[in-house]
Formats: C-alpha cells, sequence, structure tokens
C-alpha cells in the first residue's frame, strides 16, 4: 500500500486522527504531546498515528497536507492543524464547539 493510501486509510476510518511523533501515552516532542493532552482533557476518543515508525509516513503526512510540521490534527477527514492551531483553538473554546458539531463530543 502507499503511503497516501495508509494516510487517507487513517484519516477516513478514524472520526478523529492526530500524526504525532510518539504516542499519546509516550510523546517524543512537546508539541504532539501538548496536543494529545488536549484531546484527552476535551475526552475525546482519538486515533494516533507514529510518524517516527516510518520515515514515509513522516514525510508523507507532511506532503499530503502541505503542512510542514507535525502534530497535525483530522477531525472526520478534514485538516484542522498542528499544535499552534489546535492550541488556540482549544483556548478559544472553539475546538470543543467543532467536536460538538461533529457529534464527536
Amino acid at each position: 500500500m502507499e503511503i497516501k493510501d495508509k494516510i487517507l486509510e487513517a484519516i477516513n476510518n478514524n472520526d478523529v486522527c492526530l500524526f504525532m511523533k510518539g504516542t499519546p501515552d509516550a510523546p517524543q516532542c512537546g508539541f504532539s504531546m501538548a496536543v494529545s493532552n488536549v484531546l484527552k482533557h476535551l475526552k475525546v476518543n482519538f486515533n494516533s498515528v507514529n510518524v517516527l515508525e516510518d520515515e514515509n509516513m513522516r514525510q508523507g503526512i507532511k506532503d499530503f497536507s502541505d503542512w510542514p510540521t507535525i502534530p497535525q490534527l483530522y477531525v472526520k477527514g478534514e485538516f484542522i492543524g498542528g499544535c499552534d492551531i489546535v492550541k488556540e483553538m482549544f483556548e478559544k473554546g472553539e475546538l470543543k464547539s467543532l467536536l460538538e458539531n461533529k457529534k464527536i463530543i
């Protein structure tokens, strides 16, 4: 399976998908930990993809989204953004509203 297909499968098969460095229980960078913690705080059931396990995935998700950094959050197939955007949306209450509107929480 090509990397783009793996990315699409992860995004399409999960309402909330976080491409991150490490895992939610053992994040490998502060930015990934921050986004994971926001989702945990909101009690969101989410899938994570550890991009450190596969260099093709690490680069592939950047190419797929045309976004240069990781983590990257997708909700119901829509790219939401990276750490700064997710944190700002969380602080303004916008992330919770988005998740409620999409029937995730």
